[in-house]
């Protein structure tokens, strides 16, 4: 059997199985569609959504791992971060997530699916992981396996994993098969994706970090195949909030890993409902940011086009340039608009700057 027919034999559905996807699937693409108009607007909400979605995304994915930064520790850390004096693995952990995720976004279109860019992409994630260091970058040369890591501490082994020696072979397969779809089209793009990171979790190719490049992964093909809107809410967020759900589907194909019965039905499924659960949130964070502007009053309208026209100004500023109103009532109205994510504050003391997100 050839690799292209050994990968799609997981994927013979059932006709309820694949009524289901493709219900999931023409939600997705019809967001996708509207979605598109709204980044062309250029609406003043995409950086703060994406900002607050970074922040959940680190956070998320690193906690699903074992690690315990709150998100409000993550902006603290990214905030005041120097690379030289992390204290603990989950701050280099959390540096790194940080890192990779701004290459993924900056970068996407550039970076292609290789077994080159997986080890650059893997190296980097674990930079800063001082325990990391002999095998960063490099497959695996010990046994490992797929643990669920809890809150309280325990662990639990959900499934074993492709053993060393035969990890490059079965990479190799894994990445020819997704490139080959993404350029014949013959698969949907999501299927792909799915089937990819199923994959990927199952051969479990690196000593360590599997589980956050997987996830980075997922975010660097979904922007490949113009599902720019997983950038603005966080993926890693709903997989955290799902984890019993997100190790039961990988289990449900493992549990017939390497033989003809080898089905990912529930995997596709689980992965696309995500997508769909992704969908909703966006809409709901989007519309709450489109109806705050409306209900703004006339100062706090002032403000906005002020930092428009300047890109930033100071209390001192904004205080001179509207002088009908007072500068504890404008001080009232800026800490609303900071709190709302409708201008940003940066700096400190008598330094501290107001900025248009636009």
């Amino acid at each position: 059997m050839d690799i292209s027919n050994k990968m799609q034999s997981k994927l013979e559905f059932n006709s309820k199985v694949y009524q289901q996807m493709m219900q999931q699937l023409s939600v997705i693409d019809s967001f996708k569609g509207n979605w598109k108009v709204i980044e062309l607007q250029k609406s003043k909400h995409l950086k703060e959504l994406r900002k607050i979605a970074t922040i959940e995304s680190i956070g998320s994915s690193t906690r699903i791992e074992g690690a315990t930064l709150t998100n409000t520790e993550v902006e603290k850390l990214l905030k005041s971060v120097k690379i030289t004096k992390l204290k603990t693995r989950d701050e280099e952990e959390v540096v790194g997530y940080y890192e990779v995720l701004q290459i993924i976004l900056e970068n996407y279109q550039t970076i292609n699916l290789t077994e080159s860019y997986l080890h650059q992409l893997h190296g980097m994630l674990l930079k800063h992981s001082s325990k990391d260091q002999r095998h960063k970058g490099k497959y695996k040369n010990l046994s490992n396996k797929v643990v669920a890591n809890y809150p309280d501490g325990t662990q639990r082994t959900i499934f074993k994993t492709t053993e060393p020696h035969l990890t490059q072979a079965e990479m190799q397969i894994v990445i020819e098969w997704t490139n080959e779809r993404f350029k014949k089209s013959d698969t949907h793009p999501l299927i792909t994706i799915a089937v990819f990171i199923y994959e990927f979790l199952s051969v479990h190719p690196y000593q360590d970090g599997n589980g956050r490049l997987s996830r980075l992964l997922t975010t660097l093909l979904m922007m490949q195949q113009e599902y720019g809107f997983i950038q603005y809410v966080s993926f890693e967020n709903i997989i955290e909030t799902r984890k019993d759900d997100y190790y039961r589907a990988l289990m449900d194909g493992q549990k017939n890993r390497g033989n003809k019965n080898e089905l990912i039905d529930k995997w596709i499924l689980f992965f696309l409902d995500c997508m769909v659960t992704l969908i909703q949130r966006l809409e709901v964070k989007y519309a709450t940011y489109s109806q705050l502007e409306k209900g703004l009053n006339e100062r706090q309208q002032k403000i906005i086009q002020l930092l428009k026209k300047n890109k930033k100004a100071q209390i001192k500023d904004i205080d001179k340039a509207l002088p009908a109103y007072s500068r504890n009532t404008l001080k009232k109205d800026i800490a609303y608009l900071v709190d709302e994510g409708l201008i940003l504050k940066t700096g400190e003391g008598r330094g501290v700057t107001y900025h248009a997100i636009n």
